[in-house]
């Protein structure tokens, strides 16, 4: 049996076959509740947004135009979703939050060391420990191989915002790295 695309998926969910919709989300659910989970810092939210996320795509799927990649429109879904989410608690809890993008929580590091079997496990651990914005946009570039533009698209800010952001996570992970002088083990 034939492999269908994302496009040829689409096309068939917007004819009528519901049912392949299912593919779609077979393909994307394992990252976007992963970027659930490192935007919401809770297992059960991310479960909930991923799911309004998916119902969401699939009821404006008609509107999805193929001008760009799908995988972009749906994590911008993904990250908008999120951001409803964190402000609707942020406005619930507002004296316990405090900016996200102000500072990284460094609070357990050495204990996420001496627990972490593999530096692999250990990296995604200290990317966890970035602002959300700077752990979603490791995370869009590195590990679900986003472009640049296509992370812009996906977070609404301009392209060279986008690589500063970049730039900066990547420096607050290296910062991270060398806090505990695991560089080591990476070279």
């Amino acid at each position: 049996m034939k492999k269908l695309t994302e496009l040829e998926i689409i096309e068939s969910v917007k004819k009528g076959n519901h049912g392949d919709f299912a593919l779609l989300i077979d393909i994307y659910k394992d990252r976007a509740f992963t970027l659930l989970k490192k935007m919401l810092k809770n297992e059960m939210d991310a479960e909930e947004a991923l799911q309004d996320s998916f119902l969401k795509v699939f009821n404006s799927l008609s509107d999805f135009r193929a001008e760009s990649k799908f995988s972009t429109w749906f994590y911008r879904v993904v990250y908008n979703t999120a951001l409803t989410i964190i402000s609707s608690k942020k406005r619930k809890i507002i004296m316990e939050m405090s900016s996200v993008d102000d500072h990284y929580d460094l609070g357990d590091d050495d204990k996420i060391y001496s627990e972490t079997e593999n530096y692999h496990e250990y990296i995604f651990k200290l990317v966890d420990k970035l602002p959300v914005r700077n752990a979603l946009v490791i995370i869009l570039f590195y590990i679900d191989g986003l472009s640049l533009n296509e992370i812009s698209k996906v977070l609404g800010i301009s392209l060279v915002n986008t690589k500063v952001l970049l730039h900066r996570s990547r420096n607050a992970l290296r910062d991270l790295v060398f806090k505990h002088n695991y560089q080591e083990v990476l070279l």
